[in-house]
């Protein structure tokens, strides 16, 4: 059986790796070694490389394609053309579901402790900040586009610092839809937590730090990652979290930051993952069990 590990350019083609793409090399070492113990061989690919024959692959993984976010409609498309070629893994409908995150609103709506979260849609004529946080009551606040990773055009905004903001608001607004959210202050005082869920059960659990004046806890913006034992009720919202979601989720990283209320959801993760099998790697043997077991059903 073959299985392609599929990730984007700047990890197959690094020649001199930095630090985090030697982690994203070794976390995909560890997959490599667990599909050899089931019998199967893998092989690293760009998702962009139009030499690749995604038919010759028994299943293909979605690893890092940190681009797609940058190139959207060229993911998208790539997703629907090798879907009827290959079991891709997270299913495709899964992923397209993930990549807007408007998915946040549904698991509000369904009921799943969520950092509550308005979507702006695209238009040149948005209200102003100002206005939009004091409708939602945020003394505080976080916009994203729908469409975002590794922190692109994620920006605080603090009440008394609203006006400076305005101008690139009207610009993303102008440009994609976008996101609102009040700014949750555990995210620097504690950090952002992340379980990953393979076949609906937490493995294991990490916890990312921001660094000393940021609130982007990414490795891209000085973050750092420590091994976190998970507490029953994180494991439980994450567990719920992944629960809800419509298709079958062979793995995932919850994202959770702490409220008065009790934890709650950042973010799910269902497309590329870093999934920090340096901190548990029998978990990696785990998701390889998963995935063949998914071919071969």
């Amino acid at each position: 059986m073959r299985i392609a590990l599929v990730n984007d350019h700047s990890t197959i083609n690094a020649q001199n790796p930095n630090a985090y793409v030697r982690q994203i090399l070794a976390e995909d070492a560890y997959l490599n070694h667990a599909f050899q113990a089931l019998g199967a061989t893998t092989a690293r690919v760009d998702w962009a490389d139009a030499c690749v024959d995604w038919a010759s692959f028994d299943a293909i993984l979605i690893r890092q394609t940190w681009d797609y976010f940058e190139r959207f409609d060229e993911f998208s498309s790539w997703l629907d053309r090798v879907e009827p070629l290959t079991r891709v893994v997270n299913p495709v409908p899964v992923m397209h579901w993930n990549a807007d995150k408007r998915y946040l609103v549904e698991l509000y709506d369904a009921g799943v402790p969520t950092v509550p979260t308005q979507v702006i849609a695209k238009q040149p004529d948005a209200p102003e900040l100002a206005v939009l946080m004091g409708q939602y009551g945020y003394e505080a606040a976080v916009i994203k586009p729908v469409v975002s990773g590794a922190g692109r055009e994620t920006w605080r905004i603090a009440h008394e610092q609203v006006g400076e903001h305005e101008t690139r608001w009207r610009q993303l607004v102008a440009q994609e839809d976008m996101l609102l959210q009040p700014f949750m202050p555990a995210i620097v005082e504690s950090g952002e937590v992340s379980l990953i869920v393979i076949a609906g059960q937490v493995t294991h659990a990490v916890r990312k730090i921001a660094a000393p004046g940021e609130f982007r806890v990414q490795d891209d913006h000085g973050g750092t990652v420590h091994s976190h034992t998970p507490a029953a009720v994180e494991i439980a919202l994450a567990e719920r979290a992944i629960a809800a979601v419509q298709g079958d989720v062979s793995y995932a990283r919850v994202d959770l930051v702490d409220s008065p209320a009790g934890p709650l959801v950042m973010e799910l993760e269902l497309i590329e993952p870093e999934l920090f099998f340096r901190h548990a790697p029998d978990a990696a043997g785990k998701l390889a069990q998963v995935m063949m077991s998914r071919v071969t059903a």
